[in-house]
């Protein structure tokens, strides 16, 4: 074994027998018959609100501890989770829905109607699919009678046919139900109490962020009678505990699973699967949708990306292949995909890719920028250093963007947390702005170009980076109240051309990267896009 990575373990073994040690001091010690399943996620848990950001952990993080409207199941159709039944209006306009018996919060307070309208208020002002859902939703009430607090009313302005389909989405900037208490916070503003009604209780007390997060069976939980599917039926939790262990190091990551430090591996580096895969003991597993697709955000508020010449120069100096090479080396993985909407889904198309897909033109963009009234002014990128494949994603486009020797590139090192906060900057870059950022989108929520975050050109509702245009959004509109796949696959390749002659953002590749997990402790490992279930597995 490598040094590093003997030394790597050595550390790993040390530091949990420290935090261990620390928690003994400051809290009870955990039980020897409990048992504890182990994970390591893509990175640690810093934001305790799923609605203020976007990031990935944090939908996680709110799967643990928050519950949803609908689901999704394992083949990604939508079911009922907190709903027990629901009808529609004979003009599909108006949804009344009753929550199911038994839903109460962490606090021992019932989930009522009241939490419901709250959460999706809020929740409506932040998501993309959520503020076009709104747009089309005339009111949504508490319907409650005398004796019943659990049935609320959504009426919608046209029979917008998508309303399910968002309360069942996954990925990020999920539909959480939360107290209403918190949902009555400013949206942009994070919430401070972590009080949800899900499968696990989150326990701040033991919470120590960039080194670990813990979340214990909440025992008043109700889980639906129907068998664990995706997200959807009984989230039957069966273990005591559940502690996310970051490690920032890929590495000692992967040797903590190989030595049985840890049980649950999200992310492997793809470099380390065949290590993996011939270990004893653990198994690599994927869902069909898994996949990610990559981002270059750009921000329309700010010179150059402001100018549609600057953002198009830019289809001309990014080349989609290095990024899988560099970030997967597994071709197997890969996928060279130029489809907004990502590729092996319905809607695929890579209409009006031309300036993308051909050969690197440097003379071209540098022509186009200029015609967008660039004169040499710093470029100021955002580069996360501590993040799996946005790290050297950053590194490929630094190296790119600097074969173009008329561009005069800011590289600011920070950590992904640092990134998030800043890039909901709307100040200009020299005041702590930014231009660039790279991040990324699962193939799962890229594939409907209604809950495709990164796409919307809605101004100052549109996502960080605000692409404005109406042409876009009329189509997206159009794509949501088509009534057949055909329809639907027409609209598609007109939002391409649109987007390829706006570009809202530059997409980089396509990959799938597997979870891995001890199969001799663990049982029961639900494998979902984006984010996976801790419910259902045992540990031996």
């Amino acid at each position: 074994m490598p040094t590093r990575m003997r030394n790597s373990r050595q550390w790993f073994g040390f530091g949990v027998a420290l935090l261990a040690a620390m928690g003994s001091v400051a809290t009870p010690p955990v039980l020897a018959q409990e048992k504890v399943l182990r994970a390591a996620m893509h990175a640690d848990v810093r934001t305790l609100d799923p609605i203020w950001t976007t990031q990935t952990i944090a939908a996680i993080h709110g799967m643990m501890v928050y519950d949803t409207l609908f689901s999704s199941d394992n083949d990604l159709n939508p079911q009922p989770q907190m709903v027990d039944t629901w009808t529609v209006s004979p003009d599909r306009k108006v949804y009344t829905f009753k929550l199911r018996d038994g839903l109460k919060f962490h606090d021992g307070s019932p989930v009522t109607s009241r939490d419901v309208v709250a959460s999706m208020n809020r929740w409506g002002k932040r998501d993309g699919a959520g503020k076009q859902l709104m747009g089309y939703t005339k009111s949504l009430v508490v319907k409650d009678s005398a004796k019943d607090n659990k049935t609320f009313e959504w009426t919608l302005t046209e029979p917008y046919a998508l309303l399910i389909d968002i309360l069942a989405k996954m990925g990020t900037s999920v539909p959480f139900v939360m107290r209403e208490k918190e949902a009555l916070v400013d949206p942009f503003a994070q919430i401070q109490e972590v009080v949800g009604s899900g499968p696990f209780a989150f326990k701040r007390d033991e919470w120590v962020p960039g080194s670990k997060t813990v979340y214990v069976k909440f025992k008043d939980y109700v889980p639906r009678k129907e068998p664990a599917s995706g997200h959807a039926g009984g989230k039957v939790v069966k273990v005591d505990r559940v502690e996310f262990i970051w490690m920032p190091d890929t590495q000692t990551a992967q040797s903590a699973l190989v030595a049985g430090e840890i049980d649950y591996l999200e992310n492997p580096q793809i470099d380390f699967l065949p290590i993996l895969k011939a270990t004893p003991g653990v198994k690599l597993e994927s869902h069909a949708a898994m996949g990610t697709m990559g981002i270059i955000q750009l921000n329309h508020l700010h010179p150059p990306f402001n100018n549609v010449k600057a953002r198009q120069a830019m289809l001309y100096l990014v080349n989609n292949a290095d990024y899988l090479n560099t970030i997967s080396g597994d071709k197997s993985l890969q996928t060279l995909c130029f489809s907004y909407f990502g590729c092996g889904v319905a809607m695929e198309t890579d209409a009006g890719s031309e300036p993308f897909k051909g050969p690197k033109d440097y003379a071209k963009a540098e022509q186009l920028f200029k015609e967008a009234g660039y004169k040499g002014e710093p470029i100021t990128i955002l580069h996360a250093t501590d993040h799996q494949y946005i790290n050297p994603a950053n590194l490929v486009l630094i190296q790119q963007l600097r074969r173009a020797k008329f561009l005069k590139l800011d590289v600011q090192a920070m950590d992904w947390g640092t990134v998030v906060s800043r890039r909901a900057k709307k100040e200009a870059p020299a005041q702590g702005g930014w231009n660039i950022f790279i991040t990324g989108t699962t193939v799962l929520n890229s594939a409907n170009p209604v809950t495709h975050v990164a796409i919307g050109m809605g101004c100052d509702k549109a996502w960080f980076g605000w692409p404005c245009d109406k042409q876009f959004e009329d189509l997206r509109r159009d794509w949501a109240f088509a009534h057949d796949t055909a329809t639907r696959k027409k609209l598609a390749v007109a939002l391409s051309r649109r987007a390829y002659d706006q570009v809202p953002y530059v997409s980089f590749a396509q990959w799938r990267n597997p979870v891995a997990y001890r199969s001799d402790k663990l049982s029961g490992v639900i494998t979902m896009p984006s984010v996976p279930p801790m419910w259902n597995i045992e540990k031996k």
